[in-house]
């Protein structure tokens, strides 16, 4: 698969950024991962964003991509300086795989330059390219070149466009190639034009793609040559073609075939995302492709749904694997049938050989029988017989091995009832059957007479008369025809069970992939975190950065903070939207996390957290002191909770579709005052009905002004995306009828001051912020949506691993006890998951829901070091 830009590709699609997006200016800069960036830019009538990816990718983009909630550091850089400014310029800097990107004019210019080759990097520099931030620091030895803050990237160093490659030199590079090394590949390291281009060129000019430098080539050099060079002019003018890019995308897929293990049935297609071209390659002519309007579209496409094909792709190969093991229990079940029917054979022949020289057999008998009964030495017993041999005895010429240590004699038999001509037409024939590579699908009874007509070595037992030999044989054959039998009675059953155990694999998993692509990862996954028993979600820290985040961006008015006086201790927020008191149970439970989340786990002591209000918690540290990342000032009185167990629990929760919340409301005992959005319009009316009255007096509107212009100087750096995060935060979720009726009302009451619509929605995100005892009923539903006893009825959608102090897991119908012990983590999730497979009241779906959670998931939230306690654990590992 494709995954990274070529010269051509680089060149398109900065053609098509140049036409589309000159002159928009940056409204925000995001990340999605460390080295993957959005550009948001807009224009009075439109709006764009441009992804790019350190090493991999630059274009535009139409989907939604999951931003990081707290910026990097190189995103608020960016931020600083282009936010506002003007995309004014896209170029190659050269012919290498390094784009700049100019934002704004002269000396108020900066540069982003991202270089998509190698490892990639992303530097951010000045508009004298002095370097002020990049991704990743480097240095390039042999050009003594420092990539660092505050060093000028080397612009100039980029390779500068070559003229077209000349006879002589093509010449001189493919004589230096090896023999059987493909032309495409030679010249690739040598030309900007990428390999798929240069093959492409290859087709056109009447060679084949795959060219090799061998022989044949070079008995044909003088001919070959000047096509090559006719096929790099060609390669030539596509490069001229992408100057002015203006054509259509491709998307080239490639075609799997899906096993199918319904017999008659025809496998399925699955076509997948294989490369992307700014034009139809003549290699890609007779292969299955989707066409898009502008290359720009067909790369966002072919990105977006990569992860998604992915997935795809590994259910395929699970798929195969598993029919390639059905596959190999049938062909082994064959083998064995194939060896106990040619030992059938085998033994059958033996024993009619014996049966047909029964006089050579018994006297060559005798004659041994007679040597050792006179107790002749064995070695010259031997003796005797090759003198026999060499004095023509048949009987001796018979015996070609002495085996008395088992007390055998091994004799060469043969057919006595054929003549030497026949025997030498078999011969003949054997030989042309080995030169014709044997059918193997020879008629049985001609085998048979070619191995009776054959001779053969056949031990005989010096213990028994010829007639008793041949009786052995056949007794032997009859046995092996029992065995055949039991075999394959044995293999129907077993063939039966792989079949059946195959099936269920595929059907696993097709289940998993639909799981995997249906999994929703809720915002506070990524803390640690549980729901109450009385349904209050309550977030934690896993390290110093995550408490500060917690604090500074989740801590709202009405929740309570929760830490212990330990080392290592995390600091805990009960999330309250609602503003009523906190129940005493969810602030126990609050507490066990901090505690157990901290020194005391490891240390097994028992000891109390603490919670304060919002408003306790405080980042301003007093005069001459310092307050280190995830450190806070607490001011006023500390709750202490009653001393708090080191016992946590493992369980699962269910997510379960809309239809089927209504059988779990009340489940976790919801304590919230429920109002819809029309109340919260009309209390918002109420808050600026009473505004107005005191907007009458001059001092108050200058308070009021006042106001605003601080929330507009605290706000002035959000966006469309940041106030509806905050709204969301403060639990409100406003759909654009409800907040354009609420934007309505607010410019006609604020009419009066000429206030503008974003100040409306900032006085709207204030009037919001004390409204936050009001809990909307989407809250609501997302909590209650998450179950941890799923009905018979529900339609479960995907399981989420939780860990939590025990008691609140005490209705969940998957649930283990976790103490401190010596079990590490992941083995202990692994544990946990197994007892829950193995239960009598698992029902399919939700193993189906286990097995597609991930072992990075399942024990990332685990305190430490772990003991697994469950009733039904030891039963579960005997099975």
């Amino acid at each position: 698969m494709k995954t990274r830009f070529t010269t051509v590709d680089i060149r398109a699609v900065i053609a098509e950024i140049n036409a589309n997006y000159i002159g928009m200016r940056v409204n925000n800069v995001y990340d999605i991962d460390n080295k993957t960036y959005l550009i948001r830019l807009q224009k009075p009538d439109s709006k764009a964003v441009l992804l790019v990816e350190s090493g991999t990718r630059i274009h535009s983009t139409d989907f939604e991509w999951p931003k990081n909630m707290m910026p990097s550091g190189f995103a608020m850089k960016c931020r600083k300086h282009l936010k506002t400014r003007r995309l004014t310029q896209v170029k190659q800097l050269g012919i290498d795989r390094i784009v700049d990107i100019q934002f704004g004019s002269d000396e108020a210019a900066y540069h982003l330059i991202i270089e998509l080759y190698d490892r990639g990097n992303i530097i951010l520099a000045d508009h004298e390219y002095t370097i002020l931030n990049l991704l990743r620091f480097r240095t390039a030895e042999a050009e003594d070149v420092k990539i660092a803050v505050r060093e000028r990237y080397p612009v100039e160093s980029a390779r500068p466009p070559e003229p077209l490659i000349c006879l002589e030199r093509l010449t001189e590079i493919l004589s230096k190639a090896q023999n059987g090394e493909q032309v495409k590949r030679v010249l690739n390291p040598h030309l900007p034009y990428g390999a798929t281009l240069i093959e492409h060129s290859l087709i056109e000019a009447g060679l084949p793609g795959s060219v090799k430098i061998d022989s044949q080539v070079d008995i044909l050099f003088d001919d070959v040559a000047p096509k090559i060079l006719e096929a790099m002019q060609i390669a030539e003018t596509y490069m001229e073609k992408t100057e002015n890019f203006t054509g259509k995308g491709y998307i080239i897929q490639k075609s799997e075939k899906k096993p199918s293990l319904t017999p008659g049935k025809p496998s399925e297609e699955l076509l997948t995302y294989d490369e992307f071209h700014p034009f139809l390659f003549a290699q890609h002519a007779k292969s299955p492709y989707l066409e898009f309007d502008t290359f720009d579209k067909a790369v966002d496409e072919f990105f977006s749904k990569m992860e998604s094909q992915k997935i795809d792709m590994k259910a395929l190969q699970q798929e195969k694997q598993a029919l390639k093991k059905l596959e190999n229990v049938k062909r082994d079940h064959e083998q064995r049938l194939e060896a106990l029917h040619q030992a059938q054979e085998v033994d059958r022949v033996k024993g009619e050989l014996v049966e047909m020289n029964l006089p050579v057999v018994e006297r060559a008998l005798q004659v041994v029988r007679s040597a050792l009964a006179n107790q002749v030495d064995w070695t010259e017993i031997g003796i005797i017989v090759k003198e026999a041999q060499a004095a023509g005895d048949p009987v001796a010429c018979a015996i070609k091995e002495l085996k008395l240590q088992t007390n055998h004699i091994t004799m060469l038999l043969k057919n006595p009832y054929i003549s030497e001509e026949d025997q030498e037409e078999e011969e003949n024939k054997d030989v042309v059957e080995e030169k014709g590579k044997k059918n193997k699908n020879k008629d049985k009874g001609q085998n048979k007479k070619l191995q009776k007509n054959k001779p053969m070595l056949v031990d005989v037992d010096l213990g028994l008369s010829a007639y008793a030999n041949a009786k052995k044989y056949y007794d032997f054959k009859r046995s092996a025809e029992k065995k055949e039998q039991k075999t394959i009675e044995a293999a129907d059953k077993a063939m039966k069970s792989a079949e059946k155990k195959t099936q269920q694999t595929l059907k696993e998993v097709q289940t998993v992939t639909t799981i995997q692509k249906a999994r929703k990862v809720y915002w506070f996954e990524k803390f640690l975190w549980f729901i109450s028993s009385e349904n209050y979600l309550i977030i934690a820290g896993r390290d110093q950065q995550q408490n500060e985040m917690i604090v500074k961006r989740y801590l709202r008015a009405g929740d309570i903070y929760v830490h212990a006086d330990l080392h290592g201790a995390t600091s805990c927020v009960i999330k309250n939207p609602s503003g009523d008191p906190i129940p005493p149970r969810t602030l126990t439970e609050a507490g066990t996390m901090a505690v157990c989340y901290s020194a005391a786990w490891d240390a097994k002591i028992i000891t109390s957290a603490w919670w304060v209000h919002h408003h306790q918690v405080s980042k301003t540290a007093p005069t001459g002191e310092y307050l280190t990342t995830g450190s806070f000032m607490i001011r006023g009185k500390k709750n202490f909770l009653p001393p708090s167990y080191l016992i946590m629990g493992f369980g699962f929760l269910f997510k379960v579709d809309e239809q089927s919340v209504f059988r779990h409301k009340g489940e976790r005992k919801v304590k919230t005052v429920e109002e819809d959005m029309e109340e919260v319009t009309s209390r918002t009316a109420e808050l600026l009905d009473e505004g107005e009255e005191l907007m009458g007096r001059r001092t108050q509107q200058l308070t009021l002004f006042n106001k605003l212009k601080k929330i507009k100087e605290k706000y002035k750096d959000q966006d469309e995306e940041d106030r509806e995060l905050m709204m969301q935060l403060l639990g409100v979720r406003m759909n654009k009828n409800n907040h354009a009726t609420l934007n309505t009302k607010l410019l006609l009451l604020f009419s009066d001051i000429a206030m503008t619509p974003s100040a409306v929605d900032l006085v709207l995100l204030v009037i919001l912020n004390h409204l936050f005892h009001v809990l909307p009923q989407e809250a609501e539903n997302l909590l209650t949506s998450l179950t941890g006893q799923p009905h018979p009825e529900d339609v479960l959608l995907f399981a989420v691993p939780v860990c939590a102090p025990y008691t609140a897991l005490s209705n969940y119908k998957h649930k283990v006890k976790l103490t401190p012990g010596s079990q590490k983590k992941g083995k202990a999730a692994r544990t946990a998951v197994f007892s829950f497979m193995k239960a009598k009241e698992a029902s399919t779906r939700e193993k189906d829901l286990f097995r597609s959670v991930k072992d990075t998931d399942l024990s990332r939230n685990m305190p430490g070091k772990v003991k697994v306690s469950a009733p039904n654990l030891l039963a579960a590992k005997k099975k």
